[in-house]
């Protein structure tokens, strides 16, 4: 009998954040191929039998391509296996399980999902950060900063430049210049506070405050590491630890553009 896959949310890092479905599919796994996002405390929560494989990829470093991960997934579906396939986030934003999903459902496998707290919530949660408030912001976008091989960013960069929405930006920490001089070019002020988040919600959580004109320099000096994710916006002013500004939120003096990297506790 073939086997059946379930896509899982592993959210963030911090185990707490796993939806009861996401631990059930993922105790009831004969396998687990997991990314390199997960973390250790989640993958301890797999059963002790269960096999476990690893199908990272890391910037400029992708062992095992995406066509190969489809392949493994089927392959361990059709020798009756129950696959858990563990995703950093939520498996349905800029995670490629559809892409799976897709080749699964083409060679008869039976799939199905466990959501997950995608990075931008719990970047929100641990921050205090909203990423819509009234009178702040009336939508929320989320925005991949890196394209697939290195392609060129190719967004809808006037649409995004909108100061009533919130920005979420994911994998952008290599591209942020570009990101941040592109939106400004398109009419976004360079004092839009910005909140980058590098491992969100997990013990090697660090976080960073600047503006748009200056975040690259920002992050370049803190030596922010990927996963990375950027919120830009007037939200971020409602964080405790974004510093004191003037009553517009958007001229800040001159020497506190940014608080720099504030260890999670």
């Amino acid at each position: 009998m073939t086997g059946k896959v379930f896509l899982i949310g592993a959210g963030p890092g911090d185990p707490e954040l796993l939806t009861l479905k996401s631990v059930r599919m993922l105790q009831d796994a004969d396998v687990v191929v997991y990314d390199r996002l997960v973390s250790a405390e989640i993958l301890a929560l797999a059963p002790a039998g269960a096999q476990l494989v690893s199908v990272g990829k890391s910037p400029e470093n992708h062992p095992v391509p995406q066509e190969r991960i489809n392949e493994i997934l089927c392959e361990f579906a059709q020798q009756g296996l129950t696959v858990a396939r563990l995703k950093g986030g939520d498996p349905l934003i800029f995670g490629r399980g559809s892409e799976e999903a897709a080749y699964l459902h083409a060679n008869g496998v039976c799939v199905d999902y466990a959501p997950g707290i995608t990075a931008a919530q719990g970047a929100a949660c641990v921050s205090g950060v909203p990423l819509t408030h009234r009178g702040l912001a009336t939508g929320v976008r989320y925005v991949t900063g890196h394209r697939q091989a290195n392609g060129s960013l190719d967004l809808d960069w006037s649409s995004l430049a909108c100061a009533d929405t919130t920005l979420v930006v994911y994998m952008g920490v290599a591209n942020i210049g570009q990101i941040a001089m592109r939106l400004v070019a398109e009419g976004l002020s360079d004092k839009t506070p910005v909140m980058a988040v590098a491992q969100a919600t997990t013990p090697r959580e660090s976080k960073l405050f600047s503006r748009l004109g200056r975040i690259a320099i920002d992050v370049r000096e803190a030596g922010l590491k990927a996963p990375v994710l950027f919120v830009i916006g007037k939200v971020v002013t409602l964080s405790t630890e974004w510093p004191v500004y003037d009553a517009d939120l958007m001229t800040a003096p001159a020497d506190a553009l940014t608080v720099g990297q504030q260890a999670h506790a």
